[in-house]
């Protein structure tokens, strides 16, 4: 008999560095061995398809919260100072998840995670927090918790991230699977 329950899981993020990218692409891997996954930039978004069991969308970041077009911006100046090591991510000025939850996604389920300085959260704030805000008031239910996950000072992920975030993913899945609603 066959635990995955009818729909598949979309993963929308946006990332200026890569990072986002990374720990997306890692919680797909979490997720992937019990349901279908798709991993999508905020740019290629676009509506969410009618079968979607769960969104998870994520962000960096920026000021305390989700980006913006001007702190979209100012990523580029950060390439240009070469102790840095940093390069940009196709899209990166494009529209973010701030300006995607404007469309006023559908979906019955959700998670959401973000990138953020590794310091306290209230020095560094939660895109996450703003996403989870977002979808649950346009009536969509919280699977889990929002997460965050570490950069250091020079927006490289903290070490031990991508792995955590494969971890996340496996919970969300079981969080998800229809063993995990009786």
């Amino acid at each position: 008999m066959n635990e995955t329950p009818a729909g598949t899981v979309l993963i929308v993020y946006e990332s200026m560095f890569g990072g986002t990218r990374r720990i997306a692409e890692a919680i797909a891997d979490g997720i992937r061995a019990t349901h279908d996954v798709t991993v999508t930039r905020v740019a290629d978004a676009g509506n969410v398809p009618d079968d979607v069991a769960l969104l998870v969308v994520g962000g960096p970041t920026h000021a305390h919260g989700l980006s913006r077009p001007e702190s979209r911006a100012d990523a580029a100046t950060w390439v240009a100072k070469e102790e840095m090591h940093l390069e940009l991510e196709p899209g990166f000025d494009g529209a973010g998840i701030r300006e995607w939850l404007k469309s006023e996604p559908r979906v019955t389920r959700h998670a959401a995670f973000d990138t953020r300085a590794d310091m306290p959260r209230i020095f560094t704030g939660s895109a996450a927090a703003g996403i989870d805000k977002r979808l649950t008031k346009l009536g969509s239910e919280r699977l889990a918790e929002p997460m965050s996950f570490l950069v250091d000072r020079k927006s490289h992920l903290v070490p031990g991230e991508i792995e955590r975030a494969r971890g996340w993913g496996v919970q969300l899945a079981a969080l998800l699977s229809p063993a995990a609603a009786r």
